[in-house]
């Protein structure tokens, strides 16, 4: 079964779309063992909740790939959900590949990558690497912060077309072309999320960011064609992470996009 299938079972099995993200604010590396436990509980409190955890760079350093966070990896499959590292893999092809066999290695059920660094001696390392052992490539197609219309958003030719087109407008289609696990489009860009939701005609689903802390609202995400909502700090910083997490599961199910 494919990273893409298993994560439509799980969502339909958990009755959720939520992807948490488990990220949390800067700790001294003495206090790595007490980050853990609190990525932990909050894990515990939301698992019930969500169908995915998405780790970053926030708990990667501190706790170390093969130490707290691989034991953070096998909570996050005991509680029957799914893995994501969101690495943004963006290097030459030989150290992507070894990027990817690191974090899958490590328990990982799927990784986002940046599709900047192209197809040949890039990515396709990548998805080789995946598909071999079942696991899922995500591609970033529109960030959430505010500069990513610096990047993402920059007018570029279509080598295809010849036509002026929109950086995430090849991006949506490179993630069609490559059969990719995903692609991530910001919730604060809604009407991106509409166009690329029109290229990718349902073959690949929708991950959006930015719900609560950076102004996205899930109802409008989803209307927009979201199928995953990614959702951290709202949880994460909550007093009562068990509340937000059913708040926000309730608030948005049976209003899933397939």
């Amino acid at each position: 079964m494919s990273f893409k299938e298993r994560m439509e079972e799980t969502s339909t099995r958990k009755s959720s779309d939520i992807v948490l993200a488990l990220d949390f604010p800067f700790q001294k590396p003495e206090n790595r063992r007490g980050l853990l436990a609190k990525a932990e509980a909050v894990l515990e409190a939301a698992s019930p909740c969500v169908c995915a955890v998405k780790i970053n760079h926030h708990l990667v350093l501190p706790l170390g790939t093969f130490d707290g966070l691989q034991t953070l990896i096998r909570r996050i499959h005991e509680k029957g959900v799914l893995a994501i590292m969101d690495c943004k893999v963006n290097d030459i092809g030989a150290t992507n590949q070894l990027i990817a066999e690191y974090y899958f290695t490590a328990g990982f059920d799927a990784l986002i990558a940046n599709p900047f660094v192209g197809w040949e001696e890039g990515l396709q390392p990548v998805f080789e690497t995946a598909r071999k052992q079942q696991r899922g490539v995500i591609l970033l197609a529109y960030m959430s912060h505010k500069g990513a219309a610096e990047g993402y958003g920059q007018t570029v030719i279509d080598p295809t077309e010849g036509s002026k087109v929109s950086q995430y407008v090849l991006f949506a289609k490179k993630a069609s072309e490559w059969r990719a696990d995903g692609v991530v489009v910001g919730a604060t860009a809604p009407e991106k999320i509409r166009e690329i939701n029109q290229i990718l005609r349902g073959t690949v689903p929708i991950y959006s960011p930015g719900v609560g802390a950076q102004g996205g609202a899930a109802g409008t995400a989803r209307k927009a064609g979201a199928r995953y909502l990614i959702v951290g700090r709202e949880i994460t910083m909550s007093e009562d992470p068990e509340a937000a997490a059913k708040n926000l599961a309730a608030s948005t199910r049976g209003k899933r996009n397939r």
